[in-house]
């Protein structure tokens, strides 16, 4: 089929690059072909096609002539193994380039592009034809010394070529130290790309350097300029009678934090009562921006920051810790300023009436997520007794909680249950245990208050027109959710799309089907994969995710810079200062804000990541030889890939299925062995070996127990 389509697209296009072609219309096209009427639609998607590519122009007037190839503009993104894809902004497919066609191209570089080819059905294939600037100017990597010159080895993969480095130009860096590199050449197609060595991390062995070099390779800061740590001092003072005027004054409510034990910038406090049949809930979050001013010093580094960054060892706070940990940190027993959301909430969890306001507080007791779970889940004598006067308040978090979750379900609301990593290390930054991160009731409480308060906060902007920052997921693309609704038919489920979509509750009723099932990590997985990320935006689109027709960041200024934006509008709005003046000033600069924010935040959640995957194979190198058991959590051509309790993932590689040839049967995703008939399956419960771990790929290698 596929050559036919392209046998017919080379005859035709030789056709219309004929000298004595004149432009005409597929009527006319047809016609004079000899395509028969049944197989006109197939002549549309020929041309169609040579449009696509650039080879024909269509005029206004329907009429096909010999195009030039249009030469498009985009991002480079290069793969570990060799080939690429240009994205260009508004369109939903990237362009696929091959090693060939990438004209010495970088990753993160902004080029020109022109389009080879468009098959039906499949991604377009183009040619980089110019690169137009580079997106990166240093990278991280292993460095090697030889006699005359250096060389290295990028840790990001995605960098495929070593960059070789003069010696005068090395710093005197040797065999095994980890470097950043200011490129000063990009080689091309047969030439290395050039440096110089601008710092010496430290040796790959010392404690540390491992997440330095992730840090570095990121981008991200390690420290605060002096000018943003003296205004953090001069900002950070205590609250005064002056501070609190004109203020809701809060300080005689209950009213709790609940974190997790090693939190220290705490930025939301909860208080909550009974009135009626109502509750009134109210949401009290950290009034950053009383002391981060607009264009300040402190802001400017906010938005470059954008988010604060948890790695697995260390916080990157976007913040200096003399307002994040202290006057800006709703610590129990201390008068702090805060804009509160407090809401009338019914029995059925609808909010019936809201008050946003500005506040100060004086918070009762610094609580653990551990601590509220021991008092409600595990009704802990001497914990219940220690807080005997917030036991009620905590049975009334629960009961509205539940009701809030329930609300959501039945509007069908998305919730992944990925079990989260926790990590625990000792001094030296050594993993001593891994562990699924406790998802308890508390955790819940505090999550259906913080989704509450973001919910109303942005509902009553949207209907008051003002300019803001909105929380926004999109619906999925059509061909991701067709992929997975044909996928799950395999193991007799479906998926109900109208008018091409698929409804969240669809995909909730999906997950609630699945649950329990061997199949159950794989397709929450590929469900999640066929959603597009959630991002910040100026226009309210929605969030497909949650269900919801109105969503923003609200409850962490101290570590969201979008939170502390939205801030900023709230209180002036309250103050009465929002005038023309100022909605044009948000509306010229919030759509930047915005982009900058998801940037920043996909950039720290990559990091977090990685340390993660660094210390969980540092964690399995020392236990090489050891048997443990797991879950086949996915099948591939390549092997099988089996998660262990605590959410550490290793390969199976075929080449160490040693009992049989296996051969991957994509349709059902299993492995099934030629001579033994043997299969595995995905959530089947096996026992395996670690075989061995590579640190710089991060990746972690099994075999099956025998």
């Amino acid at each position: 089929m596929d050559q036919t389509f392209e046998k017919r697209k080379k005859i035709i296009y030789e056709f219309i690059c004929d000298e004595f072609y004149v432009p005409m219309k597929l009527k006319e096209l047809a016609i004079l072909l000899q395509v028969p009427k049944d197989q006109k639609n197939e002549l549309k998607k020929v041309l169609d096609s040579l449009e696509a590519e650039g080879k024909v122009h269509v005029s206004s007037k329907g009429k096909y002539s010999k195009g030039e190839a249009k030469r498009l503009v985009g991002t480079f993104t290069s793969h570990a193994r060799g080939f690429g894809f240009v994205t260009i902004e508004g369109e939903a497919e990237d362009i696929f380039i091959s090693e060939d066609d990438m004209n010495g191209a970088f990753h993160n570089d902004q080029v020109e592009v022109v389009i080879k080819a468009a098959p039906a059905g499949k991604r377009k294939e183009g040619k980089i034809t110019k690169v137009l600037s580079h997106g990166t100017t240093t990278l991280v990597g292993y460095f090697e010394k030889s006699k005359n010159f250096g060389f290295v080895r990028p840790d990001n993969q995605r960098f495929v070529k070593d960059v070789f480095i003069p010696l005068e130009r090395s710093k005197g860096a040797v065999t095994g130290h980890k470097v950043v590199v200011e490129l000063t050449k990009y080689g091309g197609d047969n030439k290395k790309p050039e440096g110089k060595v601008i710092e010496i991390i430290g040796h790959v062995n010392d404690p540390g350097t491992d997440i330095m070099s992730i840090v570095k390779g990121y981008d991200l800061p390690t420290s605060f300029p002096e000018k943003v740590l003296n205004q953090a001092e001069r900002v950070a003072k205590d609250v005064s009678e002056a501070d609190m005027a004109g203020r809701m004054d809060l300080r005689d409510w209950q009213m709790v934090t609940i974190d997790g034990e090693d939190a220290k910038d705490l930025d939301d406090a909860i208080s909550i009562t009974r009135d009626g049949n109502n509750y009134i809930l109210g949401v009290h979050i950290a009034d950053v921006t009383n002391y981060v001013q607009e264009n300040s010093a402190l802001d400017r580094e906010a938005v470059k920051r954008g988010t604060s960054v948890y790695l697995v060892d260390r916080v990157i706070p976007m913040l200096p810790h003399t307002l994040s940990n202290g006057i800006c940190s709703l610590n129990a027993g201390v008068d702090r300023l805060a804009l509160s959301c407090i809401m009338t909430i019914n029995e059925k969890g609808a909010v019936v009436d809201h008050t946003i306001a500005e506040t100060v507080v004086r918070i009762d007791e610094r609580m653990s997520y551990t601590s509220v779970k021991k008092i409600l889940e595990e009704k802990d004598e001497v914990e219940t007794s220690r807080y005997k006067d917030l036991v009620p308040m905590f049975e009334l978090m629960a009961e509205l909680s539940g009701i809030l979750r329930e609300k959501r379900r039945q509007r069908g609301s998305i919730d992944f249950d990925f079990p989260e990593t926790k990590m625990i290390l000792d001094e030296n930054g050594k993993p001593i245990d891994i562990k699924p991160y406790d998802r308890n009731v508390a955790t819940k409480i505090i999550e259906d208050f913080m989704l509450l308060a973001n919910e109303t906060v942005a509902e009553d902007y949207f209907w008051q027109e003002i300019p803001f920052v909105y929380r926004t997921h999109e619906s999925p693309d059509e061909d991701k959710v067709k992929k997975l609704a044909t996928f799950i038919n395999n193991f007799g489920h479906s998926l109900h799309i109208s008018n091409k979509e698929v409804r969240p509750k669809e995909i909730q009723k999906l997950l609630a089907k699945v649950e329990g099932t061997a199949e159950e990590a794989l397709i929450s997985r590929l469900a999640l994969r066929s959603m597009k990320q959630a991002k910040y935006t100026a226009e309210n689109t929605g969030h497909f995710g949650l269900a919801a027709q109105y969503y923003c960041h609200f409850t962490s200024p101290i570590r969201r810079y979008p939170d502390l934006q939205i801030h900023r509008i709230i209180k002036e709005n309250l103050r009465g200062r929002m005038n023309e003046d100022r909605r044009s000033h948000y509306d010229a600069i919030l759509t930047d804000v915005a982009k900058k924010s998801s940037e920043r935040e996909r950039l720290a959640e990559e990091a977090e990541r990685e340390t993660i995957k660094l210390k969980k194979v540092e964690y399995m190198a020392e236990r090489i030889g050891e048997v443990f058991e797991g879950v086949i959590s996915s099948i591939t051509k390549w092997g099988v890939y089996v998660e262990l309790p605590n959410t550490i993932e290793g390969l199976i590689h075929v080449t160490n299925m040693y009992d049989d040839h296996y051969n991957y049967i994509e349709d059902t995703y299993e492995m099934v062995g030629e001579h033994t008939g043997r299969t595995y399956k995905l959530g089947q419960t096996v026992m395996v070996r670690v075989i061995g771990t590579n640190k710089p790929d991060r990746t972690i290698d099994f075999e099956f127990e025998s």
